[in-house]
C-alpha cells in the first residue's frame, strides 16, 4: 500500500466532506424562509446531546416525554443515538397559532404512563418563553417521578420569562421564527430536513 501525503488526505477529505452549504430558502404558504442550520449540523448536534444522555443516564432507564407535534423528528432522531436502556411517551400541548404564542397552554394529550420514581427526560422541540416547560414541570412534579431533565433542540436565551435548569440543549438561537426538522408555520413544513429561518 503507497504512502499518501497527509496534505493530500487532507485536500481530499476536505473536497469531499466539508463541501460547503449552499444556502436555499423556500416558501410556505406567504411567508419565504431561508436555511438557517443544515441537516449534516443538525446530526451532529443530536449525537452529541444523545451522548451526553448516555453518559448522564446510565444505569437509570430514563423516559423520553416527547412534546407533540413539533418534537417528533427531533425526537426520534435522538432516540436512536442513545445507547442506553430508555423508553419514551408522548404528550401534546398546544400554545401556537401561525408565528405567534397565544400565551394560553392547553394540554390536548396528557400523560398515561406511571411516573414514580422514574427519571423524565422532556424532549421538546423548541422553548422561547419557557411557560411551556414550566407548566410541564408542574404537572410532572405531582406524578412522583425520580427527576425531570429537560431536552431541547432549539433553545431562544433571550426569550425566557422564568428560569429553567435545561440540561440539553442542542442550539442556542435568537428571537426568530423557525420551521422545518418537525417545527411548522401553520402546519407546514415539518418535513424540511434543515431548519430555515424566517425571511422578513
Amino acid at each position: 500500500m503507497r504512502n499518501v501525503p497527509f496534505q493530500q488526505i487532507f485536500r481530499n477529505f476536505a473536497r469531499n466532506i466539508l463541501k460547503p452549504v449552499k444556502m436555499s430558502t423556500v416558501t410556505i404558504k406567504d411567508k419565504t424562509f431561508r436555511t438557517s442550520i443544515p441537516e449534516q449540523e443538525i446530526k451532529a448536534r443530536v449525537k452529541a446531546v444523545a451522548g451526553q444522555i448516555n453518559h448522564d443516564m446510565a444505569g437509570k432507564n430514563p423516559l423520553l416525554l416527547a412534546v407533540l407535534n413539533g418534537s417528533f423528528i427531533f425526537a426520534a432522531d435522538l432516540m436512536r443515538e442513545i445507547t442506553i436502556p430508555c423508553e419514551i411517551s408522548f404528550v401534546k400541548l398546544a400554545s401556537y397559532q401561525g408565528t405567534t404564542s397565544t400565551g394560553a397552554v392547553k394540554e390536548v394529550l396528557g400523560i398515561n404512563e406511571d411516573l414514580t420514581g422514574r427519571t423524565v427526560i422532556i424532549v421538546e422541540d423548541i422553548i422561547e418563553s419557557g411557560l411551556t416547560m414550566q407548566r410541564m414541570i408542574e404537572s410532572l412534579g405531582t406524578r412522583n417521578p425520580r427527576s425531570v431533565h429537560i431536552c431541547t433542540l432549539l433553545l431562544k436565551p433571550e426569550r425566557l420569562k422564568v428560569p429553567l435548569d435545561i440540561a440539553y440543549v442542542a442550539f442556542r438561537i435568537p428571537n426568530d421564527f423557525i420551521l422545518g426538522y418537525g417545527l411548522d408555520y401553520d402546519q407546514q413544513g415539518r418535513q424540511l430536513r434543515d431548519i430555515y429561518t424566517l425571511v422578513e
